[in-house]
């Protein structure tokens, strides 16, 4: 069993492989009580799933949840919540010409040189496979944020390859499979997609996460800082190569007086910090970006070595995404809200008797 784990408080610990028998995950530290079934968990599962359009990979999971401990009656016991998917569509198969290779950046040398022994049934461990019970913990997530503060996570795709949104609509999104926020933009993306697909190349992404109705006070000053926290989060998550929190790099090129964000009575009057002051939530939209690297599973040939340590030419054949920040929205959501949960139940173990301080700041002034 492989695993990783997140939090202090709300930990999930995820096991599995990308072709074993099965995925799953282990939630500790969920408050009973919370209302939760199996079919609560289909729609950000298909949201992530492959298989969906001809821009992803072709490999079609089921993605049924079993719901194996934690919850009784349909409400959280406040015990460990076990999640498990069974895999359906393994071809392991297709990747036995390449078990003695090392993928040019891919993760086949690392976990070559760590472990001494790596699983080369499409990435085992690092595969994206495994962000498929991460997206399962954070509907729990959601569902708790929403509920108890009223918080909302929501993701798009800021960026493929060099091509950028030329406007936001939140409706859009969910209404294509890119979760592209201009409608109008989608038929360019489609073909720069096929085009892509059909030279068997691939192409990086940029997906952005956004959390309204954070209270202010989430966080701690040093070793929990809520930004430091999300930042690994999502950083965990498997092709993501940049974080950044607020206007991230672009900080660099701006003065002071660009940056930071004045204040009135009225609320905040811009937001290049994202939400974040100190580690500790201002009662802003907290944002964040992050920047996916390209597959690195191509048929085009390139050169390596073996186990052996001789030369070789590599082609990886199988079913591959020639973007994989196509579908990684919802596993972006899934992050901040676990890392917002954990935050959110980490200030009220500490400071729940502290109670609302004034003055309270809009979190902008046009609300």
């Amino acid at each position: 069993m492989s695993s990783n784990s997140f939090g202090r408080l709300l930990t999930v610990t995820t096991f599995g492989e990308s072709h074993g028998p099965a995925i799953g995950c282990v939630i500790d530290g969920c408050p009973p009580g919370l209302e939760i079934g199996a079919d609560e968990f289909a729609h950000d599962l298909q949201r992530r799933a492959t298989g969906k359009s001809r821009h992803t990979s072709a490999r079609r999971e089921a993605d049924e949840i079993e719901i194996l401990s934690g919850v009784y009656e349909g409400r959280t016991t406040g015990t460990p919540i076990a999640l498990l998917i069974r895999n359906t569509d393994q071809r392991s198969k297709d990747y036995s010409n390449i078990a003695q290779q090392f993928r040019p950046g891919h993760a086949d040398y690392s976990y070559w040189q760590k472990y001494g022994i790596r699983d080369p049934r499409g990435g085992g461990r690092s595969s994206a496979r495994e962000t498929t019970m991460r997206v399962a913990a954070g509907v729990i997530a959601k569902k708790w944020l929403q509920q108890r503060h009223g918080v909302t996570v929501r993701g798009y795709l800021a960026q493929l390859g060099s091509i950028t949104p030329t406007g936001h609509d939140w409706s859009a999104v969910e209404d294509n499979p890119f979760f592209w926020p201009v409608a109008a933009q989608v038929p360019a993306l489609e073909s720069y997609m096929d085009a892509l697909r059909k030279s068997g190349d691939s192409v990086g992404a940029r997906v952005n996460v956004v959390a309204d109705g954070v209270p202010p006070g989430w966080g701690e000053p040093i070793y929990g800082k809520l930004d430091g926290e999300l930042a690994a989060a999502l950083m965990s998550i498997n092709a993501v190569k940049g974080v950044e929190i607020g206007d991230g790099f672009a900080s660099v090129a701006q003065l002071g007086t660009e940056h930071r964000d004045l204040i009135s009575p009225a609320g905040f009057a811009s937001n290049h910090a994202g939400g974040i002051l100190g580690g500790i939530s201002t009662g802003q939209q907290v944002t964040a970006s992050i920047v996916l690297k390209p597959t690195s599973s191509l048929r085009l040939p390139g050169a390596t070595v073996d186990a052996s340590g001789a030369a070789v030419e590599v082609v990886t054949t199988g079913r591959h995404d020639p973007c994989v920040g196509i579908r990684a929205a919802p596993i972006a959501e899934a992050m901040m809200a676990l890392v917002l949960m954990d935050q959110a139940l980490r200030h009220r173990a500490q400071c729940g008797d502290v109670g609302e301080i004034t003055p309270r700041i809009p979190g902008s002034i046009d609300g």
